[in-house]
């Protein structure tokens, strides 16, 4: 069985239908962490991509306790920080390790896109996690995020609301890793999360922006044309990913050999 990890995101969409496409129906399991905090037209895009597969997409959850990263923050006293976000461990990866641990995996797909920040990632993840035994079809079809868009909507399916708001990822709503220009648009497009999440840090005495609670944030502080958010997988700790790979440029040129390249280093 190959572990398709499926995080509601266009890239991991279509990384999801190519591992199909090429390993067959069968063969391939996609998952997604249920977390209660993401936009509610996550439905209509999980039932589509399903009609798609033509294949069910397996649903888990983090304990009961946890239903998003409000509870996390709530529970741990913990927003972020060097050690990365709170609710990424224990909303998405804790549950993947334990998926890991009871499955018989022979590959785990992931949604890195075609580009040399995504190809230096892959690589050094793959260094990394060699246990994941990591499969990235959008590098081997040479895709990227604006290519995976106009796929998934020449195949009748719309892109999640999320992106159609102009945001970069389909994070949780009021990622705890978002910047000063994703934390003002929140502001304006979903104030009740913004108002959430600055009672929240308080509560805790913890922040989401580096030194600066959220009802402390100029609202025309940080970037107001391109709002910028980290992806939110499950894989948000691969070390080294500053550093461009020595083999970056190799794999660029040559990305259908990505699998063998990989195999060589690790």
């Amino acid at each position: 069985m190959i572990i398709a990890w499926w995080s509601a995101g266009v890239t991991s969409a279509v990384a999801t239908k190519l591992a199909i496409d090429k390993h067959g129906i069968d063969n391939v399991t996609p998952i997604y962490f249920a977390i209660d905090s993401v936009h509610p037209d996550n439905e209509r895009f999980i039932s589509e991509c399903e009609d798609w597969y033509d294949k069910k997409i397996v649903i888990e959850r983090a304990p009961p306790k946890y239903k998003d990263q409000f509870d996390v923050i709530q529970k741990d006293k913990y927003v972020n920080g060097p050690g990365g976000a709170r609710c990424t461990l224990v909303l998405k990866k804790w549950v993947r390790q334990r998926l890991e641990k009871d499955l018989d995996y022979s590959g785990q797909v992931f949604g890195f896109e075609y580009t040399k920040k995504e190809i230096n990632r892959a690589i050094r993840f793959s260094e990394q996690y060699p246990e994941a035994l990591p499969l990235f079809p959008l590098i081997e079809n040479k895709m990227t995020k604006p290519e995976c868009l106009h796929y998934l909507e020449s195949q009748g399916i719309e892109r999640p609301a999320m992106y159609h708001l102009g945001y970069g990822n389909n994070n949780c709503i009021g990622c705890v890793k978002g910047g000063m220009g994703y934390w003002n648009k929140i502001r304006v497009d979903f104030p009740d999360t913004f108002t959430k999440m600055a009672k929240a840090e308080r509560l805790v005495g913890n922040s989401c922006i580096r030194n600066i609670f959220l009802d402390e944030l100029d609202p025309n502080a940080g970037h107001k044309l391109k709002v910028i958010t980290p992806d939110c997988g499950n894989f948000c700790d691969i070390e080294f990913t500053e550093l461009l790979h020595p083999r970056v440029e190799e794999i660029y040129a040559k990305p259908e050999q990505l699998e063998m390249i990989l195999h060589e280093e690790t």
